[in-house]
């Protein structure tokens, strides 16, 4: 089981409760949405307010330890820091996976047909899932 305190502290987070918990629910369920953490943490936290869930979370975007996935027609998921990867989203059920592919090719073209200095990248691929596919 991961020390989710001691990985708060690596990031140069306060621990407290809530951000444990935090963690806790993203390690364990992968990506999720504000709607779907305050859910959770509400039954753990009965008085948490959605403000707090926010304010949480945007501090650790800004410590680089949470990464916001832009998900095109739906809300924002949150997963932990991880090494660069792509999404996986089906259009029917909503899962969402990671895959790791090669985009340095990618990168290169579009850094060099613009001349920009790219250095971050979000690809999210829409289809449907081999269940929904069924």
């Amino acid at each position: 089981m991961m020390n989710y305190t001691t990985l708060l502290k690596e990031y140069d987070l306060k621990v407290t409760p809530q951000r444990v918990a935090i963690v806790e629910e993203l390690y364990t369920n992968g990506h999720m949405n504000i709607d779907d953490l305050y859910k959770k943490l509400l039954a753990k936290f009965p008085s948490i307010s959605l403000a707090t869930i926010y304010k949480n979370v945007n501090a650790m975007i800004e410590k680089v330890f949470l990464n916001e996935v832009k998900i095109p027609n739906a809300k924002s998921v949150y997963e932990l820091v991880k090494d660069e990867h792509s999404h996986l989203v089906c259009s029917s059920c909503g899962k969402i996976e990671d895959i790791e592919l090669d985009v340095s090719s990618l990168v290169k073209q579009a850094s060099t047909s613009k001349n920009y200095t790219i250095n971050q990248t979000s690809i999210v691929f829409a289809g449907l899932c081999p269940a929904c596919s069924k």
